[in-house]
């Protein structure tokens, strides 16, 4: 009991002026250009979405059958949805969701893309953002994700190099992270 009040503290503690300390303004238009300039060469689309903490719906789930890591999951998926990720033409979309009050981070990616990458390419993403995290290096850990990703979609889904591709490629999704 004492361990879940403590969890619950910790994220009613944070809210989104500590999203935007950790993803301050010149941050987030950086982000937001290697998103757009990834997606100039592939059909896939990549969003980022930063939380500062769980809503509280999802934190009074937390018991022994719904652990914080499957919350954690949970909200990505949620997420996922949302924002639209799921539902772009070519089924290939990614979302990078991080979660601050935890020091988490999920990938979660469009049916398309999991045909051609395994859990544990995504899990070596993940902890090599983490290992960043961890240092408060917010900006090198979502840098390098988004090269390897971009590396992947690149390899599946390469735009062709005609002008008419290009021009007809359609970006469905914003390209600035989302944070809450």
């Amino acid at each position: 009991m004492m361990n879940k009040f403590k969890v619950l503290m910790k994220h009613l503690w944070l809210d989104a002026s500590d999203t935007r300390r950790a993803i301050p303004p010149d941050l987030l238009q950086r982000l937001a250009e290697r998103v757009a300039a990834s997606e100039r060469g592939h059909s896939g689309q990549i969003r980022i979405c930063v939380e500062a903490s769980l809503p509280a719906s999802y934190l009074w789930r937390l018991n022994s059958k719904n652990t914080m890591g499957a919350l954690i999951r949970q909200r990505a998926v949620t997420m996922f949805g949302k924002l639209g990720v799921w539902d772009t033409q070519h089924n290939n979309g990614v979302l990078i969701y991080v979660l601050l009050a935890e020091q988490a981070i999920e990938i979660v990616a469009d049916r398309a893309l999991t045909q051609h990458i395994g859990e544990r390419q995504w899990q070596t993403m993940v902890a090599s953002m983490a290992s960043a995290f961890r240092g408060k290096r917010y900006e090198d850990g979502l840098m390098h994700a988004l090269e390897e990703i971009s590396a992947v979609l690149m390899t599946h889904f390469a735009l062709a190099d005609s002008q008419e591709s290009r021009v007809t490629h359609l970006n469905e999704l914003p390209d600035a992270p989302q944070l809450q």
